[in-house]
């Protein structure tokens, strides 16, 4: 614990038969209290090295998508009596040693979210990320800086920590079950008025590390100027999308999917 605050890690995992145990072996144990992962159908072996490594594992039994994973991430993580969930692909990309430090940020009570994210350290071309994906990534931030009147280094890291509170709160249901997911969720934080901070962390691009292609990341980047426009108009009081709604039936339950099988390792 930290602070007197439970801190769960949570794996959405699809595919990372490769590069689960290297990450798993770089959390801080003596820090987190459980490391749960979800896995989204995966073909390969990743559910069982999993079980090998001890992890709590919960399966979806059909592939539902990066947001749906994420939903049933954080669902799992606030039945288990989380106070800070930090999500952490398991990919190798980002560096787990950094829990710490962002749960950190969260317990001492001065930030609500924390992001790690690429572009702060000014390496993220070093680290191998691709030329056309570094410029989209600055060109969105600025948009979605600019609609949701923020000012972060950046909205795309999957290398996030959230206390209970902003979980609790956030109508995660409403969100897609696709990777735009991530930006309806930031985008949701800033209105519900929770305070984001940042930390510089290190990318890693490398073969086995999971990336989604040119035509989805298209569809992300359309996603996600959707999301900043709809954000506007809400301001705005023009509209009324679901994804901000205060409605209690759009907040994560206790509930358990029967889509989702749960393999206990304690």
């Amino acid at each position: 614990m930290l602070l007197g605050k439970k801190v769960i890690v949570v794996l959405p995992a699809y595919r990372a038969e490769q590069t689960l145990a290297k990450t798993y072996q770089k959390i801080p144990l003596d820090l987190v209290d459980e490391v749960l992962l979800v896995d989204d159908a995966s073909t390969d072996g990743t559910v069982r090295v999993a079980e090998k490594l001890g992890i709590r594992t919960f399966v979806h039994e059909q592939n539902r998508g990066y947001g749906a994973n994420q939903k049933t991430c954080y669902n799992e993580a606030l039945r288990a009596g989380a106070d800070i969930v930090i999500m952490v692909h398991p990919d190798y990309q980002y560096d787990p040693r950094l829990i710490a430090a962002m749960a950190g940020m969260i317990a001492s009570g001065i930030y609500d979210l924390v992001l790690a994210s690429r572009i702060l350290g000014g390496k993220a071309l070093e680290g191998g990320m691709p030329m056309y994906k570094y410029l989209a990534n600055r060109l969105l931030t600025s948009f979605e800086n600019i609609m949701l009147g923020t000012k972060l280094s950046e909205f795309h890291t999957g290398y996030r920590a959230f206390s209970r509170r902003v979980l609790e709160t956030l109508p995660l249901r409403a969100n897609s079950d696709d990777f735009v997911f991530d930006n309806q969720m930031l985008a949701q934080a800033a209105a519900f008025d929770f305070s984001m901070g940042e930390i510089s962390c290190p990318t890693k691009y490398f073969s086995e590390a999971s990336s989604i292609n040119f035509r989805r990341s298209c569809k992300y980047g359309l996603g996600v100027l959707v999301t900043g426009l709809l954000f506007r108009l809400w301001r705005w009081r023009l509209l009324h999308p679901e994804i901000f709604s205060d409605e209690k039936r759009y907040r994560l339950t206790d509930s358990v999917s029967t889509e989702v099988l749960a393999r206990s390792n304690t």
